[in-house]
């Protein structure tokens, strides 16, 4: 899988409320699938829905004990993610810096011929 799907699973996985929320109890340690299920206010074969969404994007591996399914957060997309981000934003920040710059420099050019023509009536 290349690093972009890995980034568009990771963002949609994370577009959900609800899958943030199984996340951020991950965070705090393995779990249950039925323990995630518990606080939300819907069936286990949907919380397991969101959960799958989870695992694909790696964000969630899956352990059996015996008969019982122990889940745990993985950071590693999470990691990614970030990277991707501040890239961008570097981008931006340095092409919005240039931008400012040249705008000002136009600024400067064009402020002494405004002055020079008076007030306006």
């Amino acid at each position: 899988m290349t690093a972009q799907l890995n980034l568009d699973d990771t963002l949609a996985a994370l577009a959900d409320p609800t899958r943030r929320a199984i996340l951020q109890r991950l965070s705090e340690g393995e779990a249950r699938v039925t323990d995630l299920a518990q606080p939300f206010a819907m069936s286990l074969n949907a919380v397991s829905k969101h959960i799958r969404v989870l695992e694909r994007a790696c964000l969630v591996r899956r352990r059996r004990a015996g008969r019982e399914h122990l889940l745990s957060f993985n950071h590693q997309p999470l990691d990614e993610a970030v990277t991707w981000i501040e890239a961008q934003r570097a981008l931006w920040t340095a092409r919005l810096g240039a931008l400012d710059a040249l705008l000002q420099a136009e600024d400067r050019v064009a402020s002494p011929s405004a002055e020079t023509k008076g007030p306006a009536r």
